[in-house]
């Protein structure tokens, strides 16, 4: 993979999370891929599991969300990617992500693993009381 692939994986991501439905997804992901939606996830494996899940994340394919990504690295087949993502319009909700994408030979992801952080959350355990 080189960073034009990388770029060009990522707006295929987009325009999939836009499109009615799943069927774009199959272009994207493996039948195989792992989906991890943060570190100490479960992963999602399959395409069929992926496209649920998919579909129960996203308020729907007309859901106002602006994106913007920048490639961190690109060695072999694995990809570091920053995004930051605002959802709707006026934005009430914002993430920044980092995405740890590993690729197949026919340039589908097949491992796909975010870190998503938003405004006002803890970036650290609560010890609690000592």
């Amino acid at each position: 993979m080189d960073r034009d692939q990388v770029a060009h994986w990522i707006t295929a991501y987009e325009a999939a999370w836009r499109a009615p439905g799943t069927d774009a997804l199959a272009g994207i992901f493996t039948p195989g891929s792992t989906y991890l939606q943060g570190p100490y996830e479960e992963p999602v494996v399959g395409l069929p599991a992926i496209a649920r899940m998919w579909e129960s994340e996203r308020a729907g394919p007309d859901e106002a969300f602006r994106m913007a990504s920048e490639i961190i690295a690109v060695e072999g087949d694995t990809a570091v990617v920053r995004v930051n993502v605002s959802y709707g319009d006026p934005a009430t909700q914002e993430y920044r992500d980092l995405w740890l994408v590993r690729f197949a030979a026919d340039g589908r992801c097949a491992s796909f693993e975010e870190w998503p952080f938003w405004p006002g959350e803890p970036f650290s355990a609560d010890p609690g009381p000592r």
